[in-house]
């Protein structure tokens, strides 16, 4: 699982948190599930604010909002991202 934050054109990616990052496997070894995306959800929150960005546009690529997607976007929200 993996979320970007691209700039308000789209050229550069600003932020960026994914499940194949050495840090975020020893905490969560199976990338595929809810706890998975609830830490890349507080990750990419946390690496947003060092960037100075606080709102987001939240594109869920097609996919439901439930299950993974719901808690990656649920964690961001809680990490102090506005959608």
């Amino acid at each position: 699982m993996y979320a970007q934050i691209y700039s308000g054109c789209g050229t550069k990616v600003i932020a960026s948190a994914s499940t194949v990052e050495a840090e975020v496997r020893k905490e969560q070894p199976n990338g595929g599930n809810v706890g998975a995306a609830q830490l890349i959800g507080k990750l990419i929150a946390e690496r947003a604010k060092t960037q100075g960005v606080s709102e987001v546009a939240f594109d869920r690529s097609g996919f439901n909002y439930h299950g993974r997607v719901k808690a990656l976007a649920d964690a961001a929200r809680e990490g102090g991202l506005k959608f």
